[in-house]
């Protein structure tokens, strides 16, 4: 038999394993040492140093040390963040205010708009009517100019009549529906208004002025719709002085 045969038989000798223990205690033999006794022991030993032992398994290495710097740099990014809100926000709520106040204006178009299309919804019709007026005009200047029909006592009711019927006439358009007649004559020429006929030269007159209409005008809800056909009178040209 050989000495390894031997010896496989034997059980080996246990090692003695001395522990340093804390200070006032002796060693610990492997013999009599349990786990319970060495987490107590390794519990005093923590106390006594004052810093605990590192774990095994606490994954502290340094491998491990680029991730922690990464949820560092997470972190302050989730500090910074609320600042990126905050400046949204105030970004979004600009953006709120220039739609509604490009809403308000679209909504006052829109109204104004339909309120031009009420008011002059009827133009075609006035202007139909407007030509009625103006014969009514005529047949009142010429009932006036007429002396044979003014001795009548007949005509001069009849005259008198068609006048009352044209300003009742008038006076409806202008109250229901905004027409409106305007006289120029006396007032300086407007070519906004006023459309000349006639040209007379004055020497009364240092701007253009109507003297007479040929033609009234009229305006529906402040606005131009037939300019008066008027005559007007022009100041004469001044000479230069030169060679008088």
């Amino acid at each position: 038999m050989s000495a390894n045969e031997e010896n496989a038989g034997e059980e080996p000798a246990s090692a003695e394993i001395e522990v340093e223990a804390p200070a006032g205690e002796g060693s610990i033999d492997s013999e009599d040492y349990t786990a319970e006794d060495f987490s107590e022991w390794l519990d005093s030993a923590e106390n006594a140093a004052g810093t605990p032992f590192p774990a095994e398994n606490d994954g502290e290495t340094e491998e491990n040390l680029p991730n922690k710097t990464v949820e560092d740099d997470t972190t302050v990014e989730r500090e910074a963040k609320p600042e990126d809100l905050a400046a949204q926000l105030e970004e979004t709520r600009d953006q709120l205010l220039r739609k509604a106040a490009d809403f308000d204006n679209f909504r006052k178009r829109i109204n104004q708009e339909k309120q031009n299309a009420i008011d002059f919804a009827n133009k075609s019709l006035l202007l139909d009517i407007i030509p009625i007026i103006d014969d009514f005009e005529r047949a009142i200047q010429s009932a006036q100019a007429s002396a044979e029909l003014a001795e009548l006592p007949a005509g001069k009711a009849m005259l008198d009549g068609i006048a009352m019927i044209e300003k009742r006439l008038l006076s409806q358009l202008e109250s229901k529906w905004g027409l409106k007649q305007f006289n120029s004559a006396g007032e300086p020429f407007d070519p906004n208004i006023h459309e000349a006929m006639l040209m007379e030269k004055s020497p009364d007159v240092e701007e253009p002025v109507v003297q007479e209409d040929f033609v009234k005008g009229y305006t529906l809800k402040d606005k131009v719709i037939r300019a008066a056909k008027v005559k007007v009178l022009m100041p004469e040209e001044k000479g230069s002085g030169i060679g008088e």
